[in-house]
């Protein structure tokens, strides 16, 4: 029988301390883990309070992120409640076996706290590791704040374990800007938490020896097909489930969630889409533009980026005129993925909004208010003129001398 944690109604943690709180209160079975920074606080939070009896679970310290992910697709399919955490180097070795976690559908909860990719070496946030797990087959729920990623964690297993998904989830905080703050959380009650997420139901588990089941098998041309097929439709189908789930949290904590979240967007003529803390900065910014220089503007986040919300993302934004989709990840010869998948979701639209991609932040470096103001400037400069009147792609405070990108003009 765990011990009781006395909570208060308010608490001051940082994002890595709320989610530990969060793998606590679900009673996790199992955490296999290789600390990394800035995700090493989650695990190490989560061994402790396994020290001092408050869970009646198992910490499993193994060599490498790579066998983590493995130590967790083992627990999973024995039939336990199973999480870890990671960042930036680490999910990259942790890569081959996320793929096994979802084809396996095995509902794991995976906090990703966000942070640049070797190389140079760099231990600060940007989601390059994010984008780099974007096409493994997990859900991908995204937080703002701290509070955000105690919610979501709880919304995490209720939604991987559902019977009509199983599949595993990640929930991506910003590296050290989330991770390492501290701000006002309002937690549940242990008692109220757990019956939030639920007892765990085991499907298909590996100890159950009076009816065996095989994980891993090798399908080559004859079934490999209709496998990913059924896989990639029980993400889609995800997605009213997760609605159900965030209203249902709503209604037991007042906190609203939606798979894509919109702020000032009733009249917004322009409107940047971003992940992450950029939001709150975002949308502190639009409310001055509004009331001090008249631009109409407004903010869309992803809130869930897999499934990625192609069909609420396009109503949030099919009357815009000029869009800023902001990606903090190295594009790699490409333009960014938030780019990508908001210009697929426009342009089913009537009204085909022109879209910029603005690449910022990248290793750590702030995104000042200015530059966040000076960018929907520019894109009420773009709705003006009906055109894309500077290049698609930007990178926003690089220094040195200005990198010329892509040029387009519509029609």
């Amino acid at each position: 029988m765990a011990l009781k944690y006395e909570l208060q109604e308010v608490e001051v943690w940082d994002g890595n301390y709320a989610a530990s709180h969060a793998l606590r209160q679900a009673q996790v079975d199992v955490v296999a883990a290789y600390p990394i920074t800035p995700s090493t606080p989650v695990v190490e939070n989560y061994g402790q309070f396994v020290a001092d009896g408050y869970i009646d679970g198992e910490f499993v310290m193994v060599e490498s992120e790579h066998a983590a992910m493995s130590g967790c697709v083992g627990a999973a399919a024995a039939g336990g409640r199973v999480a870890t955490a990671t960042s930036s180097q680490g999910f990259a070795l942790m890569v081959e076996v996320l793929y096994q976690a979802s084809g396996m559908r095995l509902p794991i909860v995976l906090n990703l706290v966000n942070r640049a990719l070797a190389s140079p070496l760099n231990v600060r946030g940007d989601h390059s590791d994010m984008y780099l797990g974007r096409d493994a087959g997990w859900i991908m729920l995204d937080s703002f704040n701290a509070q955000e990623t105690y919610d979501l964690n709880l919304c995490a297993f209720r939604i991987g374990e559902h019977k009509d998904v199983r599949l595993p989830v990640m929930v991506n905080q910003d590296g050290f800007i989330t991770s390492h703050t501290a701000q006002n959380v309002r937690p549940l009650s242990d008692e109220d938490a757990y019956k939030f997420v639920g007892v765990y139901e085991p499907v298909d588990e590996l100890l159950d020896f009076a009816r065996p089941v095989t994980y891993g098998a090798q399908t080559e041309e004859d079934w490999h097909f209709e496998h990913k097929a059924r896989q990639h439709k029980a993400l889609i189908d995800a997605r009213p489930i997760i609605e159900d789930i965030f209203a249902e949290f709503e209604k037991l904590t007042g906190r609203k969630y939606n798979r894509v979240e919109s702020y000032m967007m009733e009249d917004a003529e322009v409107a940047i889409v971003a992940l992450g803390s950029t939001v709150e900065s975002a949308r502190v910014v639009a409310k001055y533009l509004r009331e001090n220089e008249g631009i109409k503007a407004g903010v869309v986040a992803t809130r869930v980026i897999r499934p990625f919300p192609f069909d609420a993302i396009r109503t949030a934004l099919e009357n815009c005129k000029a869009i800023g989709a902001m990606d903090r990840s190295a594009p790699g010869g490409a333009l960014g993925m938030l780019f990508n998948e908001v210009s697929a979701a426009v342009y089913t639209t009537s009204s085909r909004p022109l879209v910029t991609n603005y690449i910022y932040g990248l290793g750590g470096r702030d995104l000042t208010l200015e530059q966040i103001k000076d960018i929907y400037r520019e894109l009420k400069k773009n709705a003006d003129a009906g055109e894309i009147t500077t290049k698609i792609q930007q990178f926003v405070g690089l220094r040195g001398p200005k990198l010329e990108f892509f040029k387009t003009r519509r029609g």
